[in-house]
Formats: structure tokens, sequence, C-alpha cells
């Protein structure tokens, strides 16, 4: 028998874990700490196993199991 991937995926956050479908993107987590949170996609900065992802990139950014995700304000100067 061929070992086969888990129907679940757990990551960690800093809201705690979360279960995702295997397969899920970041846009996916976030649909999800988002709704906790209160804020909207534009309000956060995201960041998984402590690499920057661009908003842009969310929805293609695959998730693996153990990924750390962490959502955090960005900051802005003048």
């Amino acid at each position: 028998m061929s070992p086969t991937a888990p129907a679940l995926i757990t990551i960690r956050t800093d809201q705690g874990a979360l279960q995702l479908p295997a397969g899920s993107t970041l846009g996916h987590a976030l649909d999800h700490l988002l709704a906790v949170l209160n804020k909207q996609p534009e309000q956060v900065a995201t960041a998984v196993n402590g690499e920057f992802v661009p908003r842009g990139a969310r929805a293609d950014h695959v998730l693996q199991d153990g990924d750390a995700v962490l959502c955090f304000s960005p900051i802005t100067g003048g």
C-alpha cells in the first residue's frame, strides 16, 4: 500500500491551531482567521514560517501540515 496524503492539515497560528483540508492556501486560512480577528484582508500582513507573503500571493501559497501562520498589522511610516 502506498501512503496517502492526509485529508486535513493542522497549521499553527497566533490564534491557536487551525485544521484545514489538505491543499488549502493561505487565503483559505485567512478566511477563518480574519473572522476571528474581525479584520479585512487589507488590514493585515501575513507570514508563513517567518517568511512574508504578499497579499497578491496568498491565494496561491499552499499550506503544509505544521506551517506557522502569522497575521500582523503592517507597519507604515511617513
